[in-house]
């Protein structure tokens, strides 16, 4: 196990924060290491009045909720505008996907070093994030599990970017996000970011599915991916239940490991006055 910081990174605006404080508890909870959490956010209320960002009062609560589990962990805000504005901003500014789902590729931008695990608001873990540090990384630019769909209806290495274990150190020499965000602003995408990064890395690890779970949890899975899926019986169906959607995740998706974390978040909402979980 290396002996550097376990680091963890989400992008996002004050919208998602129920879900990354969830996200953010749950990694807390499981992992027995002090976690850096690194939060890109950034306010482009100029371009949507929705697209407001994390607040600083936001952060103490998540550094308050991951400290409950270890006090040496810490919340850190990284402003990503002038690097969007920089980078990224363009043919896929308005898109089914916010801005804030690109924000990854600003990552390098704020001086991060070694390896971050890179997750999607909707994300849960549900084991120790110490499993991705017996990942071998050297030589990769990241390492990420094949999308569930996509290996099927795009091409067989077609990977997921809600979960990825970033080489920093690999991606500066190879330039990987910076050719993504020149792709990004220029060529209209559909899945802007994940798409970029399918066409561009040379050198990738692909993960076993237990690293990023898109359908049934098993036994050995780490980590929850709470992404739209498709049930075909008794009809076809498209869901996208999100892990603060207590009674679906619940009810439809017959899960209920996380409840120890929705305690936790109950107990900040109460103290703070956050947004109730969907009950």
């Amino acid at each position: 196990m290396s002996s550097t910081p376990l680091q963890v990174a989400y992008c996002g605006n004050d919208k998602v924060f129920p879900l990354i404080l969830l996200s953010a508890l749950s990694a807390a909870r499981h992992t027995e290491v002090p976690i850096l959490f690194h939060i890109v956010t950034m306010d482009l209320s100029d371009l949507n009045p929705r697209y407001t960002p994390i607040t600083e009062a936001q952060r103490a609560i998540l550094e308050e909720g991951v400290q409950a589990w270890n006090s040496q962990s810490r919340v850190v805000l990284h402003d990503g505008r002038e690097h969007y504005f920089r980078l990224l901003h363009g043919k896929n500014t308005k898109n089914s996907y916010t801005p804030y789902a690109m924000g990854r590729l600003l990552l390098p931008q704020f001086g991060l070093e070694g390896r971050v695990i890179y997750f999607d608001s909707d994300i849960m873990v549900r084991r120790s994030l110490t499993a991705f540090d017996e990942i071998a990384l050297d030589g990769y630019e990241f390492a990420a599990v094949l999308d569930h769909m996509g290996k099927f209806w795009i091409r067989s290495d077609y990977c997921n970017s809600g979960v990825m274990l970033i080489n920093l150190g690999r991606v500066r020499e190879t330039g990987l996000f910076g050719r993504a965000c020149e792709r990004i602003r220029r060529r209209r995408m559909a899945f802007p970011d994940q798409a970029a990064l399918n066409a561009l890395v040379v050198d990738k690890l692909i993960l076993p599915r237990r690293f990023n779970e898109q359908r049934d949890i098993r036994e050995d899975t780490v980590v929850k991916h709470f992404c739209r899926g498709i049930k075909w019986l008794p009809f076809f169906k498209v869901y996208n239940y999100k892990q603060n959607e207590v009674d679906k995740v619940h009810g439809k998706l017959g899960i209920t490991c996380f409840d120890d974390v929705y305690a936790d978040y109950d107990r900040l909402a109460e103290k703070y006055g956050l947004a109730p979980l969907k009950r």
